[in-house]
């Protein structure tokens, strides 16, 4: 796989931007006499929806949601702050934004098909279109229904030209709403391919379209119709879909995942000069050790690193290898801190044994983190320079450390981080050329394991998990040990929620995770996250009205006929 696609991408904004510009609402500003006429401006219409989904508002800072949960911490330059502090409210900038720009993302999908039903093309390339927007109002409006429970439907029949001024539905109920998702993406699996031709890669597939209806049927505990969506995909039921789990975990988050079966559904991102098409993981995961000296305002947790098991399946206790570790912080300080003066360390930990120790865990932990006194090649004076997570005062790129601009003693991503420049492939820190997963075959996998248990299949549902556990060298459940024995539905999903938190750590879809299991308060309300060394640095607030985020202020200002979530 290659680029071709984003910058296909590209150029298909490029060409609608010369009819009207992006930002503009309404989208129907584009005129039906001088666009909408051939295939080359139906597709190029479809891609403007596509551009929609890497918004920051829409799915460009999916990864930030971590943030929300026992994965991540982090602070409000990513608009989280409030939502992590439990202080948001209906006027809160992340809640207006989120839901403006998915009604924005919708109203493009609604426009693209609506001029696409009236074009004079072929009618099976005329499907594909659709089907590719109805999968993207499909995505979107499954995103809205997780963070605001109801919503009004708009569709295809809106013409905002005529009816801008009189958007004013009521909400439609959760049921109403999945089944408008469900109707959507099974038209999308009727007619959408298997595959492209190369240079179309990155495109919606039929698979995806699969893979996305069996999640919002395993949302809405639709245990059978979510297995037999997700064992189409897994087991080749009705085509040969060509996905298979990569054997390198640590590739596919890099540019190098651009090539991988595993990716069902990315969001294709481009850099390099004159290429600003991508997403900010640099810029918010990385550091300032990584190009452009980033702000690393999405760090993950301590507690999410300690959950990683040792390699042989066993769970990990630092009081194991460090005496007293877990309860006294003066022993945290003396294992992992250094002392140095300026760039010279004057004191240094037996790194020799916490190598020894990070060594001997779940090998992800050290592909998604970067782990105290492990390297890193970074960027720093306009080069690449290795660079080493030291624990100390002072810490600076320049000495050859990774900075947390934060001043914090935590682990950093490693994860979606890019190393050096990429071979002249990055040139702006908002725009990391690696493409971002929103399915891939790993989660669905994890999801199939999910509704097997759900429907009493504990066998089947531990092969699937299973095949995720050893693709990166971990061993099986109930493969020898007592500590790896499952006998039950219970066991089984707590063993699921570890793998799926370790798995798809920084992909964002823990936050979601948790509300549909009712855990989010558990790992949220009151709970102060700690630095590596015990340091308090920030504590979560939740209420119980968190499990839906409220209806924006404004949007009810406008449309008196939307009522707002409960207890707020």
């Amino acid at each position: 796989m290659n680029k071709i696609t984003s910058i296909l991408l590209l150029s298909g904004c490029l060409v609608l931007s010369s009819c009207y510009k992006l930002d503009t609402s309404p989208y129907s500003q584009v005129s039906s006499s001088n666009f909408w006429k051939n295939e080359d401006q139906a597709l190029a219409g479809v891609l403007g929806c596509y551009n929609d989904l890497k918004k920051e508002n829409g799915f460009g800072l999916q990864f930030s949601y971590d943030c929300l949960t026992d994965i991540g911490i982090g602070y409000d330059p990513v608009g989280m702050g409030e939502i992590i502090s439990g202080t948001f409210t209906d006027r809160s900038g992340i809640v207006v934004g989120r839901w403006k720009t998915g009604y924005d993302l919708i109203q493009r999908c609604n426009h693209a098909i609506a001029q696409i039903q009236k074009m004079e093309i072929d009618d099976q390339k005329k499907n594909t279109f659709i089907g590719e927007a109805k999968f993207l109002r499909a995505l979107m409006y499954f995103q809205l229904n997780n963070l605001f429970g109801d919503l009004p439907i708009y569709d295809e029949t809106i013409d905002l030209n005529k009816d801008f001024s009189s958007l004013k539905k009521e909400r439609a109920s959760t049921a109403e709403v999945l089944q408008f998702i469900l109707d959507d993406l099974s038209f999308a699996i009727a007619n959408l391919p298997v595959t492209y031709e190369s240079k179309f890669y990155g495109r919606v597939t039929k698979g995806a379209a699969y893979a996305l209806r069996g999640k919002v049927q395993l949302y809405a505990k639709n245990w059978k119709g979510a297995i037999a969506d997700f064992e189409e995909i897994v087991n080749n039921k009705s085509n040969s879909y060509g996905y298979s789990l990569s054997s390198n975990y640590a590739s596919l988050f890099t540019m190098d995942g651009d090539a991988s079966p595993e990716m069902i559904f990315a969001i294709q991102n481009l850099g390099g000069t004159g290429f600003p098409y991508g997403m900010p993981m640099a810029f918010y995961m990385g550091t300032r050790s990584t190009f452009g000296s980033d702000w690393n305002n999405v760090m993950p947790s301590t507690r999410f690193a300690d959950s990683y098991e040792n390699k042989d399946g066993s769970t990990f206790n630092w009081d194991a290898h460090i005496a007293n570790y877990n309860a006294d912080n003066g022993v945290k300080k003396k294992a992992m801190v250094s002392t140095q003066n300026n760039g010279t360390l004057t004191q240094v930990p037996d790194t020799a044994l916490l190598r020894t120790i990070y060594a001997n865990r779940d090998p992800r932990l050290n592909q998604t983190l970067i782990v105290p006194y492990s390297h890193y090649l970074g960027w720093n004076a306009n080069k690449e320079q290795m660079m080493q997570l030291i624990l100390a005062t002072g810490v600076n790129e320049n000495f050859g450390q990774i900075r947390n601009n934060r001043g914090w003693m935590t682990y950093v991503w490693r994860k979606f981080v890019p190393e050096g420049n990429l071979k002249g492939a990055i040139t702006d820190r908002a725009h990391t050329p690696i493409n971002f997963p929103l399915i891939r075959l790993a989660d669905v996998n994890l999801m199939l394991a999910e509704a097997y248990n759900e429907d009493g299949q504990l066998g089947k549902a531990v092969t699937e998990l299973n095949k995720v556990r050893t693709r990166s060298e971990m061993p099986g459940l109930n493969s020898g040990p007592s500590f790896l024995a499952v006998t039950g539905k219970q066991e089984m999903q707590k063993r699921i929620s570890l793998e799926r938190k370790v798995e798809l750590a920084g992909e964002g879809w823990r936050y979601f995770d948790l509300k549909r299991w009712g855990q989010l308060e558990t790992v949220s309300k009151g709970f102060v996250e700690e630095s590596i060394v015990g340091d308090n640095l920030l504590t979560r607030g939740y209420q119980t009205r968190h499990k839906l985020w409220p209806i924006p202020g404004q949007e009810r200002e406008i449309n008196p006929n939307l009522t707002q979530n409960e207890g707020w």
